[in-house]
């Protein structure tokens, strides 16, 4: 019996050995719920976590879980500036945007773009300006930084710290800093501009479109971080740029997957992990599940706007609840406003509802979505159809793309959504049945992998940790210029070596044909 308990105190303390420590950089919003899952499979694993937590935060609270350490920092903010932040761009996109001209909307947009850099910068200041933090950082001795970079200044703890930068996001703006940082190819033939809602099958006059819109989004980015930029360069003590330091991360694990993305080029160091969050349907609570077994052969709808969205005018909420009235189907809809006054029999309304259990359920026929990635994730996951109601940010390109692959309906806004349109979007995904077979399709691709895309994002972690960063799946183009890049120096090159020769063979012919001209003409002279 000694015999065996040293063994295992051995093996315990082997397994220990081979385990890392992990430093979470502070993210929030939908992109913790994701984040999160990664942490906790890491601690299942026997890894220590560490979580830099500001004290400003929606999502975020130490006492969620004891399973994370957490490193506080404070931020120069409340989580109410922050929340009343979201609350503003959301208005912005659904009520303001189309009533505004061009001059007036590029201004509320420069407005709120300069608002978000301060948020950003206050999270900077709360980690690198505080030296007791950073010296604690140094102290505990990480083997990597995970983070979602929504916030910059992860890249610069990395480089503090002398350890390896892993990523785990869905997308920058119009992927400018994949495209530009992380040197990912992005032919704009065929690669739509993310938020572009275009698709890889382009006309002509979408290809200059999506042209544009990178360019556009390119001035934008750099806009943004020029900002970073001086506060990247007064922090190192020396000019370095956000894109350069961004383009020093080991791993970039992107939050999507071939179910979902238009097939394009990617890089080694490129990961899709799309549906990392998503797990089998669990049992609903009982008077949940009656309500849903009363469906009978009709089924439910699932409708749900987000964590954001919990209230919305009176004419928008009345709209919505005239539509779900009818449709024969009973509706589970998350929605903590004021009852509509034309809210159905058929229709329950839900603080909170168990989203993906509610999708995996076999009497599930459609999801109302407002198509942000997790949710969407969660019906490819279970081949579920949609009917999309876009809000803001990536989610209008998210539902193009289920439109695109047959596997969605969707609404042109939210606030110019009538009645009848609802209704013939839920009679669409639910009795036209090459919906759902597009859905059971991208379900299908979901699920048909080599390793499921949480064990794959642990994996990549662990292999950063293992072979302290992974620098060799880096491309060379980090370390060429533009014109490099390009290669503009070698097509100078090569024209000017091209004119050179052409310029000699001019003059040599034209030497040859003087000559001949000169000697017919002495000749004729003489005779």
């Amino acid at each position: 019996m000694r015999l065996v308990v040293c063994l295992l105190s051995l093996l315990t303390v082997l397994g220990r050995a081979e385990c890392g420590n992990v430093l979470v950089w502070p993210t929030d919003g939908s992109h913790w719920i994701n984040l999160k899952i990664v942490m906790e499979t890491l601690i299942d694993r026997g890894h220590g976590v560490t979580v830099l937590l500001p004290d400003a935060s929606m999502f975020m609270d130490a006492k969620e879980s004891d399973r994370f350490s957490y490193l506080p920092f404070n931020v120069s903010m409340s989580s109410k500036d922050i929340h009343d932040f979201l609350e503003e761009i959301l208005h912005f996109s659904i009520y303001e945007l189309d009533e505004l001209n061009l001059l007036q909307v590029q201004m509320k947009f420069y407005e709120l773009v300069s608002k978000n850099v301060e948020i950003c910068l206050s999270y900077c200041d709360g980690v690198l300006k505080s030296p007791q933090l950073m010296d604690k950082l140094r102290h505990e001795k990480f083997d990597v930084v995970l983070t979602d970079p929504i916030y910059p200044c992860s890249d610069i703890v990395a480089e503090q710290l002398n350890i390896p930068l892993v990523y785990t996001f869905r997308f920058s703006i119009a992927n400018s800093a994949e495209r530009m940082c992380g040197q990912i190819p992005a032919p704009p033939s065929f690669v739509p501009g993310a938020m572009s809602k275009l698709t890889d099958k382009m006309s002509f006059t979408e290809r200059i479109i999506n042209m544009l819109f990178y360019l556009s989004q390119d001035v934008m980015a750099n806009f943004v971080w020029r900002k970073f930029n001086n506060y990247y360069t007064d922090y190192l003590g020396q000019p370095t740029s956000y894109c350069e330091m961004m383009g020093k991360a080991d791993i970039w694990l992107i939050r999507t997957y071939w179910d979902f993305e238009f097939p394009r080029p990617f890089l080694p160091n490129f990961k899709y992990v799309g549906g990392l969050h998503c797990t089998p349907a669990k049992p609903l609570p009982k008077d949940m599940e009656e309500f849903v077994q009363s469906s009978g052969d009709d089924g439910i709808v699932v409708f749900t706007l987000g964590s954001m969205v919990k209230n919305m005018t009176k004419e928008r909420s009345n709209t919505i609840a005239s539509a779900l009235a009818q449709i024969p189907q009973k509706v589970l809809w998350r929605y903590s406003g004021e009852k509509p006054d034309t809210l159905g029999a058929n229709t329950r309304l839900f603080n909170w509802i168990p989203q993906n259990d509610l999708l995996g359920h076999p009497k599930t026929r459609a999801f109302i979505t407002h198509g942000g990635t997790n949710g969407i994730y969660e019906a490819i996951y279970h081949g579920v159809p949609m009917v999309g109601i876009p809000l803001f940010g990536d989610q209008p390109d998210n539902l193009a793309h289920m439109k695109a692959k047959g596997a969605a309906v969707v609404m042109d806004s939210i606030k110019n959504m009538q009645t009848q349109e609802l209704v013939d979007g839920l009679d669409a995904v639910i009795n036209d049945p090459s919906y759902k077979e597009n859905a059971m399709r991208l379900s299908r691709i979901h699920h048909d992998r080599p390793i499921k895309p949480l064990d794959e994002a642990v994996f990549w972690i662990e292999f950063v940790m293992r072979n302290k960063g992974a620098k060799h799946l880096r491309v060379e183009a980090h370390n060429l210029t533009w014109y490099q890049y390009h290669c503009l120096d070698v097509f100078a090159f090569l024209i000017t070596i091209v004119t050179v020769v052409l310029y000699i063979f001019y003059k040599m012919c034209k030497y040859v044909i003087m000559r001949c001209c000169f000697r017919s003409k002495h000749k004729s002279k003489k005779e």
